[in-house]
């Protein structure tokens, strides 16, 4: 089992039942496909009538079906859409064109 996997198997033996769960970062020991294991998995919990807040920095999460989306920023906090979110902006940014954050970062 992966670093990962491990992570996840964990969660769902956690996630065995209704309640109200704060997850901080949960995606740090994630891959792309095992954090969208986990959307699947809070989603799941979201509609047995738990209630989860999660702080994170993923698109990836922040996409939770159903999820009320608070952003906090300079501005405070603000409730936001996922394509409103500015994580959301960045990541499209960079992944649209990478040399234009890394030309500051590498000579």
């Amino acid at each position: 089992m992966s670093h990962g996997e491990g992570f996840l198997a964990i969660f769902r033996s956690m996630f065995d039942a209704p309640g109200f769960y704060v997850l901080d970062e949960p995606e740090a020991a994630l891959s792309f496909t095992a954090t969208l294991h986990l959307v699947a998995l809070l989603h799941e919990l979201g509609t047995t009538g738990a209630q989860i807040v999660c702080a994170t920095h993923s698109p990836i999460l922040a996409a939770t079906p159903g999820a009320d989306i608070i952003e906090v920023g300079p501005h405070g906090l603000r409730r936001t859409t996922w394509d409103d979110l500015d994580l959301v902006a960045n990541w499209r940014q960079y992944l649209t064109s990478p040399e234009r954050y890394l030309r500051h970062l590498i000579p």
